[in-house]
């Protein structure tokens, strides 16, 4: 708890006109409750007792004056913290976002995206509870407790001597209960990110679901993972039920002292009537903040797990690290001397040799896992070679910043990505919209034929993955983004696979154009994209065994002679 305070009390000192305002509202309900007890005095000495008429006039006016001073500084506090802990959240998540986008690929190789999104909105969504909620309940709470426990001393010492002696046995059990609400917390927090993990993959998976009519599996998968949330939430309420009953129990021993010892008091004309009620007022409000600051630590605990899972990953820090020069000239030659990768110690390439030049269109060709999607990753530099180099313009890649070496690569991933976004905002993605160059970008991947279709044109809004589109339309918009750049280097990987014969020979004929403008490097499955490359790579095992161009290794090359028969 110590730790969690610590950590975000420094947030406030950015909000010293908000927090000045919220500790002002916490000081007024403070000593509007302290008032109110103190009201209790001579409504029974000087009005009941006494029969003051005077009293009894001004006595409403007192009470509604302190009950509105109470009213107006929650309001204020209410307002002000709110402020604060919200914004702490909104600056919290957009850091934790921006975090997570610069972490390596291997990152999110490793981690399911369920777990990722759980950790971005269910835990960010218990700290925002320490923020927004815990901490200023917590000062509010403390200064309630101060200014009533000032009050019950100033009233009589001797009485208040024993609740304040009590009070303090309750630290031991309630230790003992916040150290079961943070491993039930835990637990909680992890089978939360299963269940969302789990809602992920059902609805990224629907049609392979539904064609298979899998849905009672997984509803029985959901189910178990839902029933384990349950559980420890239910533990997490059971423990933290047993805060109440401990302090009631507590609080009625210290009261039932204190009414003991008072009344003797009374008896004997050491005290008033008024005086002993306004003290036992005092004790009985000084009861509720007590139990309320028990409960918060309580609730904590919550927090403070969720924040150390949000810490790990703000603590994992990315291994490719961006160089510090600028990539401003053309790339006219990359170069990968003796390069090999290793993914957890399987090795994924091996010593691979290879020089690409301005012009030069080089095909990778191999079985699946043979090394052609490792060599991709280590050109738009998702992963660093663990042995050997690669050199743009006889520079190491490493020396340059990962945003102009990206600028100058354009990458079309087997997977299309379509944002919830226009045509234009998704073909000029990352950079400001060109109408011109979108349109022209979207003719030379003969898109505008059905672009021009559309009610709204490059102005079409597309849905989430694109699915108000057909898979070559998707695969023509998402080659579109990647000769928007003009890029230096062109990566294909299977562009061209959901195209029919036809339109896939028109953006063969637009590459070939553009082809002495870059380095194309195209991963094929289909013959047709690589039998005019001018260098064909054949992968197997992570080596490259063959290369050479088509003619030359139908002749020389056992490996693509199998190839072919096949692509």
């Amino acid at each position: 708890m110590k730790d969690l305070l610590r950590q975000y009390l420094p947030y406030l000192t950015g909000y010293k006109r908000q927090f000045f305002f919220a500790i002002l509202g916490m000081i007024a309900v403070a000593v509007g409750t302290a008032g109110t007890a103190q009201l209790i005095k001579p409504v029974l000495d000087d009005v009941f007792i006494n029969k003051d008429k005077e009293m009894l006039f001004l006595m409403p006016f007192f009470l509604v004056g302190v009950f509105a001073l109470k009213g107006l500084g929650r309001y204020i506090q209410t307002y002000y913290t709110s402020y604060i802990g919200q914004d702490v959240v909104r600056k919290l998540r957009d850091q934790l976002v921006s975090h997570l986008t610069y972490l390596d690929m291997e990152f999110f190789r490793k981690t399911h995206s369920g777990e990722i999104l759980s950790r971005v909105t269910n835990d960010i969504a218990r700290i925002q509870m320490v923020v927004a909620n815990i901490i200023p309940d917590l000062i509010r709470e403390t200064l309630t407790i101060l200014a009533l426990t000032g009050y019950v001393i100033y009233q009589n010492p001797k009485l208040a001597f024993y609740f304040l002696v009590i009070m303090p046995l309750a630290v031991f059990p309630l230790s003992r209960l916040a150290k079961k609400m943070r491993k039930y917390s835990k637990l909680s927090q992890e089978s939360t990110a299963d269940m969302t993990t789990r809602l992920n993959e059902i609805f990224s998976n629907i049609e392979v679901i539904k064609s298979n009519s899998s849905q009672i599996y997984e509803e029985q998968r959901f189910k178990k993972d839902n029933q384990s949330v349950f559980r420890f939430l239910m533990k997490q309420v059971k423990t933290n039920a047993l805060t109440s009953p401990l302090m009631e129990t507590l609080g009625s021993v210290a009261i039932g002292i204190v009414i003991y010892i008072g009344g003797k008091e009374v008896i004997d004309g050491h005290m008033t009537v008024g005086s002993f009620f306004a003290f036992a007022t005092a004790l009985f409000m000084l009861y509720d903040p007590v139990k309320r600051l028990s409960s918060l630590y309580n609730k904590a605990q919550d927090a403070i797990t969720a924040n150390r899972r949000m810490q790990e990953l703000l603590d994992t820090k990315p291994e490719i690290i961006s160089g510090e020069n600028e990539l401003l000239e053309s790339i006219d030659t990359i170069t990968l001397e003796n390069v090999s990768l290793q993914y957890d110690d399987i090795p994924a390439l091996k010593h691979i040799t290879l020089k690409a030049q301005k012009g030069e269109s080089i095909a990778l060709v191999g079985d699946s896992g043979a090394g052609k999607s490792s060599l991709v990753n280590l050109l738009v530099r998702f992963y660093d070679p663990t042995s050997g180099k690669i050199f743009i313009n006889g520079k190491e890649n490493k020396d340059f910043t990962l945003t102009s070496l990206h600028k100058k690569i354009a990458y079309v991933t087997q997977r299309i990505y379509i944002f919830n976004d226009s045509i234009a905002a998704n073909v000029a993605y990352g950079e400001a919209i060109d109408e011109a160059r979108v349109i022209k970008a979207l003719k030379k991947a003969h898109a505008m034929e059905f672009i021009d279709l559309l009610d709204d044109g490059i102005h079409t809004l597309l849905s989430e993955s694109g699915d108000n589109l057909s898979g070559g339309q998707r695969q023509r918009i998402a080659l579109a983004r990647a000769l928007y750049k003009n890029p230096d280097i062109l990566i294909l990987d299977e562009a061209t696979s959901a195209l029919d014969n036809k339109s896939e020979a028109l953006i063969q004929q637009a590459l070939h154009e553009l082809k002495p403008e870059m380095i194309t490097f195209t991963v094929a499955h289909r013959l047709s994209t690589i039998e005019d490359a001018d260098t064909i790579l054949v992968f197997q095992k992570g080596e490259i065994i063959c290369r050479g161009s088509h003619q030359t290794l139908l002749q020389e090359c056992p490996t693509y002679q199998k190839l072919s028969g096949s692509l």
